[in-house]
């Protein structure tokens, strides 16, 4: 008598964590795409704090957006969060992951800054020295897990409180399933958003760069382009 062995069925791409009660921080949580990714998760139910280099400025944004919002200092929003969304400025990036590496440890961070330079000739992507934001994230904070997502947002969409959904697909990059699809879990409270994975952080590059293409289809079509990825 001959016996085979059984193998677990694979996992279905689709079973997401319960990521509800996570409490979730915005770095740059003032600038226009920090501050409409926390009025869209703390709108779908996240506990959120945004941060900024001044609290009182933080504060203040917060209770605009409201739907329980906090704000803190960067540091404090980093402490308290579990999950730490970097929404800064590229000019400032490198240099406020570099002070906040202790309050990071240990933390998921999420990075979703775009490396972008403008002339005349419109936006065009720049190629940092570590291949992206996402990489130059991973190597300033080697305590941290990093993953990248929410790049290819348009603000003015996120902040428009007459919209109950945002009709795109978010590129989620990471290094461990377990943190992508944390990430995935968190685009999907958002209506109309999906997270989806799309590789690992030697791939965050050209999803970076995808930016400067849709503010070109932006500025011809004077639309607020997203994505979405067909047959899955």
């Amino acid at each position: 008598m001959t016996t085979t062995d059984s193998k677990p069925a694979p996992k279905d791409p689709w079973d997401l964590p319960d990521v509800s009660g996570l409490v979730v921080g915005v770095l740059g949580g003032t600038g226009e795409q920090g501050r409409g990714l926390a009025y869209r998760l703390a709108k779908a139910g996240q506990q959120v704090i945004i941060g900024s280099r001044a609290a009182d400025r933080a504060q203040d944004v917060a209770a605009e957006i409201g739907h329980g919002v906090q704000g803190a200092d960067n540091a404090e929003c980093a402490r308290r969060s579990d999950i730490v969304i970097v929404a800064v400025p590229w000019d400032g990036h490198a240099k406020t992951l570099e002070s906040l590496r202790e309050e990071l440890a240990g933390k998921l961070v999420v990075d979703c800054v775009n490396p972008l330079g403008f002339d005349k000739k419109g936006a065009y992507a720049l190629k940092p020295e570590e291949g992206s934001a996402a990489e130059q994230a991973a190597a300033l904070l080697p305590d941290s897990r990093v993953a990248a997502a929410f790049h290819h947002l348009s603000a003015v969409l996120l902040q428009d409180t007459s919209l109950e959904e945002i009709d795109t697909d978010v590129m989620v990059l990471g290094e461990e399933r377990a943190d992508v699809e944390l990430v995935q879990a968190l685009a999907g409270r958002i209506p109309g958003m999906r997270g989806v994975f799309a590789g690992r952080l030697r791939n965050a590059h050209q999803v970076e760069s995808l930016v400067a293409n849709l503010i070109s289809v932006n500025r011809r079509y004077k639309a607020h382009a997203g994505l979405r990825v067909t047959d899955i």
